[in-house]
């Protein structure tokens, strides 16, 4: 088992409580504790003009456990490397992927001093398997690379995770670089998956992100769905392609899916 961080920049910076932070608000949305109430007051807020958050942000984490699944039961995929982690809450990547082969190998990614401080957490792993954090940020994927390739073979098929991470970055020529960047670092055979928030489903969603966007906290730039879908130009999208994330492959018992301003998808790298 591997069980290491690799130190950068986030580890001399210290947690701020004063101030709402996006992923505090986002563990407080999905249930979880490691929050402060200055992001449970935000949170609230921002419910109040858009109570479905708490809905995209479960159906966000709901649609990566879907993608993990396929990636190891169907398409054969023991290597994920997670940007932009967050803090832990259900269903992290390493459980997902460890609990249906025990022999996968995962690395997270995040640049924030309130996740580096909870990384242990995301560091468990099975015997046969392993896991790492790496404190890095999503615009140094060269950085991002190295440190994973500690942990990955990266002349093996890996999958690449950015979940709720690109809209950070406002620039979308940039965003779309970065993710460009990544894939030239993997093989052929590989994958990526991301999800992201979306404009053109729920004017209420994107009325107050928006004002969140205003409130001097980190700003998260909802995208057209044509964006989102642009940034898998090249690869092999697997169906039903980019989709409000309700509908990527719904399990079977859920009930019927109702679209939400979160859209994903899941790509393959070609081979030929």
């Amino acid at each position: 088992m591997s069980d290491h961080k690799t130190p950068g920049p986030a580890a001399r910076q210290k947690i701020d409580t004063s101030v709402p932070h996006s992923a505090r608000i986002w563990n407080y949305w999905l249930g979880g504790k490691d929050n402060y109430p200055v992001d449970e007051a935000a949170g609230d807020a921002y419910s109040a003009v858009f109570p479905g958050i708490v809905t995209v942000a479960r159906s966000s984490r709901a649609f990566l456990r879907r993608n993990i699944a396929h990636l190891v039961t169907e398409a054969g995929i023991r290597q994920f490397l997670d940007i932009g982690t967050g803090l832990p809450t259900v269903d992290n990547t390493h459980e997902v992927a460890q609990r249906l082969a025990p022999e996968s190998r995962i690395v997270y990614v995040d640049h924030d001093p309130m996740v580096l401080a909870h990384a242990r957490a995301l560091l468990t792993s099975t015997s046969e398997g392993a896991t790492a954090y790496v404190d890095a940020n999503l615009s140094d994927p060269g950085r991002i690379l190295a440190a994973a390739a500690e942990t990955l073979d990266l002349t093996r098929p890996t999958a690449l995770i950015l979940s709720n991470i690109l809209g950070h970055i406002a620039d979308y020529e940039q965003a779309r670089a970065i993710v460009s960047r990544l894939l030239d670092g993997l093989p052929p055979g590989s994958y990526l998956s991301i999800n992201d928030g979306s404009r053109g489903t729920d004017a209420d969603y994107e009325q107050a992100q928006d004002a969140y966007n205003e409130s001097g906290a980190l700003p998260y730039f909802l995208r057209p769905v044509e964006q989102i879908t642009a940034f898998f130009d090249g690869l092999e999208l697997l169906e039903p392609g980019v989709v409000s994330v309700p509908f990527w492959r719904p399990d079977a018992a859920s009930p019927a899916p109702v679209a939400i301003g979160e859209h994903g998808g899941l790509a393959r790298k070609p081979t030929g």
